[in-house]
């Protein structure tokens, strides 16, 4: 009997259990299933904010390309390790467009219709323009990073470009070197021009020949060589022929090199010397030129001067060079870096106060507002330019052969021009300053 009555209740104790176990099996299916739908919805609302854009990652440009692209992943990541922008992942979309404007609409095309990016970034002044009319068709906002005067041409709303090139950036690329010219004693009277057949450089030529005819200068030389020229005597002996007292020069980064080596070879006798110069603000271009760079003015964006100092520059530029070396890009990253990682600095301002990615809300509050970044105060115009200029004329001095290591030396690049970031005067004429 009592075998028989604890047998009865085990069979009914596994009754009950296997009715647990269905019960509680439905219930989970059920969880499972709610849960996979709110999965989904957390998946949805938590799509990464892509940033499309293109870069110079070889080709002649390639240094401030890839110095660009390490900068924008230093932003990126310290975006997200801080919850990203209104709680989504920033992604970095790219492509190389070789330093070839050719390439630049399509890449563009793909960034939109292909990728679905959500905010564009563009670069060099060559390479921006050929994405322009894409973008204006798409009613897209476009942030460059480093094109002259691009939007003179388009007067697009939604234009906004980060170096501190202002209003009237042909003017301002070469006001700062005729406006110490003129302070010098005695003044020029005569200027020859002379630059690269590229969009930027012939930018940077219009806006020294209006500085010339509005101060009187005689243009006794005034013209451009091809791209890809590697032989400029012949260039720089045609204009020391015609006896110029200042020489204003547009140039990309080889021929940058070119035209300095050259003009130390032959030891040009001009009284001022230099211009709207790219590649002088290159590390491995200082280096690689050493002291043929004296007496040389070229242009800065950022040094540590004395007269400069930014909020977070100092610390955003400590990260970028604890990465530079093993990334191979430029050591320094006074030129390109501080301006990417503010225009992202702005891109992300506007996201997260217009609390989404609606272009026309994000254009008007850039307009609007005043942003701060690790390049200081940025206040917009209407065409998209900083409101007022900031470009650094410098001149450099007291090199000796190429030693990286002493362009962080405080009198090596002197700012003459503008006064209020001024930290030493021009040593004129250049053939003293050269020696």
């Amino acid at each position: 009997m009592l075998i028989s009555k604890n047998f009865k209740i085990t069979e009914t104790c596994m009754k009950r259990f296997r009715i647990e176990i269905g019960r509680r099996a439905a219930l989970a299916a059920v969880v499972a299933m709610m849960g996979a739908v709110l999965q989904a919805g957390l998946a949805y609302a938590a799509d990464p904010i892509k940033i499309g854009f293109s870069l110079q990652l070889t080709g002649p440009l390639a240094a401030s390309g890839k110095a660009a692209l390490l900068t924008a992943q230093i932003w990126a990541e310290e975006v997200n390790k801080g919850g990203g922008l209104l709680g989504r992942e920033v992604q970095l979309v790219y492509y190389d467009d070789q330093s070839n404007p050719g390439l630049v609409p399509g890449i563009y095309s793909k960034l939109l219709d292909v990728d679905k990016v959500d905010l564009l970034l563009s670069n060099t002044t060559n390479n921006t323009a050929p994405a322009m009319p894409l973008i204006i068709q798409k009613k897209r906002l476009i942030m460059a990073m480093f094109a002259l005067a691009v939007n003179e041409q388009f007067k697009y709303p939604n234009y906004f470009q980060i170096q501190p090139f202002g209003p009237n950036g042909k003017d301002a690329v070469s006001r700062g070197f005729f406006e110490t010219a003129m302070a010098s004693n005695p003044a020029p009277r005569s200027v020859a021009l002379v630059g690269t057949d590229a969009e930027s450089s012939k930018n940077a030529l219009e806006g020294a020949r209006a500085h010339a005819k509005r101060l009187g200068l005689n243009i006794v030389y005034d013209k451009v060589y091809p791209p890809g020229t590697v032989n400029f005597t012949p260039v720089l002996k045609a204009v020391q022929a015609t006896s110029p007292d200042i020489v204003f020069v547009g140039s990309y980064p080889a021929d940058t090199v070119g035209i300095i080596r050259t003009a130390h070879e032959i030891k040009l006798h001009a009284k001022m010397f230099g211009g709207f110069m790219v590649g002088t603000q290159y590390a491995a271009i200082k280096q690689q030129l050493g002291d043929a760079l004296n007496g040389i003015l070229s242009y800065e964006q950022y040094i540590p001067a004395p007269t400069v100092s930014f909020p977070g520059i100092e610390e955003m530029l400590k990260k970028y060079q604890a990465k530079a070396a093993e990334r191979g890009v430029d050591a320094f990253g006074y030129y390109v870096p501080p301006f990417v990682y503010a225009a992202l600095q702005v891109l992300g301002d506007a996201v997260v106060h217009t609390g989404g990615l609606d272009q026309q809300k994000l254009a008007q509050y850039i307009h609007a507002s005043n942003f701060k970044t690790v390049v200081g105060d940025i206040k917009f115009g209407a065409d998209g330019e900083w409101l007022e200029p900031r470009l650094f004329t410098v001149q450099f001095r007291g090199i000796k052969g190429n030693d990286l290591q002493q362009f962080t030396q405080s009198g090596r690049e002197v700012i003459v021009y503008p006064p209020a970031f001024k930290s030493g005067d021009l040593v004129y004429p250049y053939a003293e300053s050269r020696d």
